[in-house]
């Protein structure tokens, strides 16, 4: 029992407090906005392709004025669905030759897989926005705890300057993303800001990454994300 009281809870844990209106609301106050970034083959381009892709990457970086986190997420990718698939292309194939020709190509992506492992690979930008804390205001606040009759009929007061101040916030925090999105555009990236949901399944892959190998149903779903 005593043991039990040591371990921290799970959520205790993880640093966000909510995910709404696309952004992720942090514990410590802080919010996050998150830009998923299409990759790029660099072993195909051509020398002045990619002297001007890392000239754009340089000017990208050189443009903003607040700090940014890059993240390249990997995740394991299933076929298992995409081979099962194959099965009943066989069975409801009524060319001998074809079905040994797909039994042969379902043996060597079975095979191939067994041994390479094949990963999808997610590129994020991390947006940050740390509103500014008015100590005046915490003070007055730590007082009222104290002190209750403070608060009397200025409740909805400061439920409407909460409520400013968070639009403030999220208005700035716009922005930087929509910088941040046109300036990967400019790169030839296409990027876009990740929505409630898309947050809500990236957080869960990354807290629990053994259960969420995603599954496909055909290669070419695979080779679209990689």
């Amino acid at each position: 029992m005593a043991m039990n009281k040591q371990l921290a809870n799970t959520q205790d844990l993880v640093e966000i407090e909510e995910i709404k209106e696309s952004t992720v609301f942090l514990k410590n106050g802080g919010l996050r906005q998150v830009v998923m970034v299409s990759g790029v083959n660099t072993a195909l381009l051509a020398e002045q392709e990619m002297e001007a892709l890392s000239a754009g990457y340089i000017n990208f970086l050189n443009g903003l004025d607040f700090q940014i986190q890059i993240i390249v997420h990997s995740r394991k990718v299933n076929i298992e669905r995409y081979l099962s698939s194959l099965e009943s292309r066989i069975k409801d194939e009524p060319s001998a030759l074809l079905q040994s020709q797909i039994k042969e190509y379902q043996e060597f992506i079975g095979g191939f897989v067994r041994e390479n492992s094949i990963m999808e690979k997610s590129f994020l930008v991390i947006v940050p926005f740390s509103p500014i804390m008015i100590s005046g205001k915490d003070a007055i606040s730590g007082i009222s705890k104290f002190l209750p009759f403070l608060n009397k009929g200025n409740k909805n007061e400061k439920k409407a300057e909460d409520d400013a101040s968070l639009k403030e916030n999220l208005e700035q925090l716009e922005q930087r993303s929509t910088q941040v999105v046109e300036g990967l555009s400019v790169m030839g990236l296409e990027a876009i800001r990740l929505e409630n949901q898309a947050l809500i399944e990236l957080f869960y892959n990354f807290y629990n990454p053994e259960t969420t190998e995603r599954e496909v149903e055909n290669i070419s779903e695979i080779k679209r994300n990689r």
